[in-house]
């Protein structure tokens, strides 16, 4: 028996005891890495924020062993959201569907969600109906005949093994409105816990013949947003629950075979969303590292062209920097690039590398 047949579904419950340090921790680091990102000012949290997006998209899909474009991924949300980057790149239908879903969700956080909304995600997944392996009508709920259910299956033709079994189809409209009811109302409840609960209660009904993963992963960066209360995203989920697939399966499957206490579940997805916070430092080192440059006293009163290329640099400048470079890149001349170049060297910003005479090449100091 699975946990929406309970007598009792979809009456969670927990235990406050076991998961309220555990939240309390979660949201105090939420806190700090908000407040510590929003004083980077307007521009670098574009940046941070073009990076989580982008991981969220891929690495989301990657679970479901659908393998994104990154370049593609990043071209197209950069252009929805209006950030200025270089070395954009042609975008497939199917990731400009995926990227169009993700930014609803986390950009219009707000807004309600209505069934018309998810049937736009869906259609967004799936814009020619159907996946690589057969048809079905996209934008709609599922529709499964009783000998056929919707079941979650691995395995051999022959020896499969069934790991979860949904709702039949002619429950579904009584069971999302009572899923969309409860996601939209005020009760008062923290919305990281409601994150957890949205997340299992959605994958639960599975009420699309596919992309029910991507679409509830979604939903949980949608209530995370309302958690923030920003559409700025600084960490992604969905790139921790890729690292952690496997067990992300396993404590789905206990969790719907189980009761209605799901606070095993709750307790991973707290776990799950502090490691996911906590790898923001590696994730978006980059932008962090460009934004301490900043703040130092060495790089105050560089000139233009010296920002112009400290920014190149710190973005993974291609091929090695040269004076020529330079001159080219900032539209000046030799002598001027040289003059900037040994400017920032003495400033200990730039360094030579080991190679010197007509190769002279340099680099970012450490």
């Amino acid at each position: 028996m699975y946990i929406h047949q309970l007598k009792s579904w979809p009456d969670f419950q927990w235990d406050i005891e076991q998961i309220t340090l555990l939240l309390a921790n979660v949201r105090h680091r939420q806190g700090r890495l908000l407040g510590r990102m929003e004083s980077l000012g307007f521009q670098l949290q574009e940046l941070a924020t073009l990076k989580t997006l982008t991981m969220d998209v891929v690495k989301s899909s990657e679970i479901e062993g659908e393998i994104l474009d990154t370049a593609q991924v990043r071209s197209s949300i950069a252009q929805r959201l209006g950030i200025e980057i270089g070395g954009l790149v042609p975008i497939d239908r199917n990731v400009e569907g995926i990227v169009e879903m993700m930014l609803d969700a986390t950009q219009q956080y707000k807004a309600i969600l209505t069934d018309n909304r998810l049937f736009g995600w869906h259609a967004s997944l799936f814009p020619v109906g159907g996946n690589r392996i057969h048809k079905f009508i996209s934008g709609a709920w599922r529709n499964n005949s009783k000998s056929n259910p919707m079941q979650v299956v691995s395995g051999v033709l022959g020896r499969e093994k069934v790991h979860f079994q949904a709702p039949d189809s002619d429950k579904l409209k009584n069971e999302m409105e009572k899923f969309l009811q409860w996601f939209n109302s005020h009760e008062v409840i923290d919305p990281v816990l409601k994150a957890a609960i949205a997340h299992l209660w959605f994958i639960t009904i599975h009420p699309f013949s596919d992309g029910n993963g991507r679409i509830a992963r979604a939903i949980t960066d949608m209530q995370l947003a309302r958690a923030d209360g920003s559409p700025h995203r600084f960490y992604s989920m969905s790139a921790q629950i890729r690292t952690e697939r496997h067990r992300y399966y396993d404590i789905l499957e206990e969790t719907q075979k189980g009761t209605l206490d799901i606070t095993a579940w709750i307790i991973w997805f707290l776990e799950c969303l502090d490691r996911a916070v906590s790898a923001t430092d590696i994730t978006l080192g980059a932008v962090i590292k460009k934004a301490r440059l900043w703040e130092s006293p060495l790089t105050q009163a560089v000139n233009d062209r010296q920002k112009l290329m400290l920014n190149k640099l710190l973005d993974g400048f291609t091929g090695k920097l040269t004076s020529s470079k330079w001159a080219v890149i900032t539209k000046t001349s030799q002598d001027t690039a040289i003059r900037d170049i040994q400017d920032l060297i003495g400033r200990g910003l730039l360094r030579k590398e080991d190679a010197g005479g007509r190769s002279t090449s340099y680099v970012l100091s450490e």
